[in-house]
């Protein structure tokens, strides 16, 4: 029984518009120590997510209204920068950067087990919880990140970034000038007992690289072979 001194449990809104699914993938949760909401299509998560704003967001990216990319980004169109994990039959790579593109945290393919799935949700709330670590102010060249306020600055423009991809940038800034591993990478922003390979890491990467970068002075380098390095001048990779 939790405590009643406790905090509260993480909110998880499962959205999918399979009945079978959705009822499943609660149940799980809840038995997981979540509080679990449903909806069973993207104008009802909407309006979900506006009445009673959740932790984190299970999104199916096929629904029968809106898709879920929609719903995403209607989202963080609304300033709601709710963590989001993807349901998804669909792995190729075009498909994971459109689900980054349009806000999400994290993808899990079908079929997938159900064990998998509360890692996934598990692990995000972790590393979205608060500030990845003490500190107010970041900078490194003419990116700046406020943790306090959970913003980044390029050269005095605002640039969104989703919860998982501000927890690697900020990786990256703490270990400026330095060479990280994939390997380091995964331990570090995700957890490494998720599972997760080094594409994660890669799309994650190219995603950060072109929100950070657009058509400015490349910052994010890839050291062959070894792995990543935020640092000045190189040539663009």
């Amino acid at each position: 029984m939790r405590d009643r001194h406790s905090a509260p449990a993480p909110a998880v809104l499962v959205v999918d518009d399979e009945p079978n699914i959705r009822d499943l993938l609660g149940s799980v949760l809840r038995m997981s120590g979540f509080e679990v909401r449903l909806a069973d299509s993207g104008l009802a998560a909407l309006a979900a997510a506006e009445a009673n704003p959740p932790d984190l967001v299970v999104l199916d990216v096929m629904l029968p209204d809106l898709d879920g990319y929609t719903v995403a980004r209607r989202l963080r169109n609304a300033g709601n920068q709710v963590p989001v994990l993807f349901l998804t039959a669909r792995d190729a790579v075009k498909d994971r950067i459109e689900g980054l593109t349009a806000g999400g945290d994290d993808y899990v393919t079908k079929p997938f087990s159900l064990e998998e799935v509360v890692l996934r949700v598990q692990a995000i709330v972790r590393r979205t919880a608060g500030p990845p670590e003490p500190g107010d102010l970041l900078r490194y060249a003419d990116l700046e990140m406020d943790i306090a306020s959970h913003s980044v600055h390029r050269g005095g423009t605002p640039i969104w970034l989703s919860a998982t991809e501000f927890n690697l940038l900020h990786y990256l800034m703490t270990n400026a000038e330095k060479v990280v591993s994939k390997r380091q990478i995964l331990d570090t922003v995700w957890d490494s007992a998720e599972g997760r390979g080094d594409r994660v890491v890669e799309t994650f990467i190219s995603q950060v690289r072109r929100k950070v970068e657009g058509d400015g002075p490349a910052l994010i380098h890839t050291v062959r072979g070894v792995g990543y390095s935020l640092r000045r001048g190189g040539e663009r990779r």
